[in-house]
């Protein structure tokens, strides 16, 4: 029985998959190469390199492509960071996104990809963002009414605190626009949500 480890140069397999001198795995949350823990931000994390090689329709890992590019995650990070981020958007969709659906697509990544899981938002708060993503796309929102933090313009005068949004019945709450909330829980606020066309 041949093992490849013993062909490589140094170390063992081990060290040679999970040594410090590499780059994380591309979709691994960089956090477990240094607790060995997997988490529900780990998942984050991972969800977070796939919304990016959907947006870049591309592997995760490329080592055909020259060094900086091979990995997705920390290249199209550092694109985010700069607010350059249509660059690298798949050629077959880049001139029929939003750029206020982007800018909030891109910003949903980088929270996902933060270094350390705490950073992390978790998947509800994910979900709740592609749903604004997705609102975003479908409709006309006035891009000087965003707020870059959630997304979300002033808030209406009869939600103006969580008793409001608490005391309102859902189907009331269902009409409200979705750019009439803010500065409310996320996860109040989707609960709250009722689209009634299908997608």
């Amino acid at each position: 029985m041949i093992l490849v480890y013993e062909y490589m140069e140094k170390g063992t397999l081990k060290s040679h998959l999970y040594g410090s001198n590499l780059p994380p795995l591309g979709w691994k949350d960089p956090e477990y190469f240094r607790r060995q823990q997997l988490t529900e931000k780990s998942d984050v994390y991972s969800f977070g390199v796939v919304l990016l090689e959907v947006l870049c329709a591309r592997p995760v890992i490329d080592p055909t492509l020259p060094r900086e590019m091979v990995n997705l995650a920390e290249w199209g990070m550092k694109w985010q960071k700069r607010g350059e981020l249509e660059q690298i958007v798949d050629a077959r969709v880049a001139g029929s996104i939003k750029p206020e659906s982007l800018r909030k697509y891109g910003e949903t990544i980088e929270k996902c990809l933060a270094d350390s899981g705490v950073d992390r938002p978790s998947m509800g708060d994910v979900l709740w963002n592609l749903e604004y993503v997705l609102h975003l796309q479908e409709a006309d929102a006035d891009a000087s009414q965003l707020d870059s933090i959630n997304g979300i313009a002033e808030l209406s005068p009869r939600l103006q605190n969580m008793d409001a949004l608490e005391s309102t019945p859902a189907g009331e709450a269902g009409t409200a626009p979705l750019n009439d909330l803010t500065e409310v829980s996320m996860s109040k606020v989707f609960s709250q949500l009722i689209k009634s066309e299908g997608r």
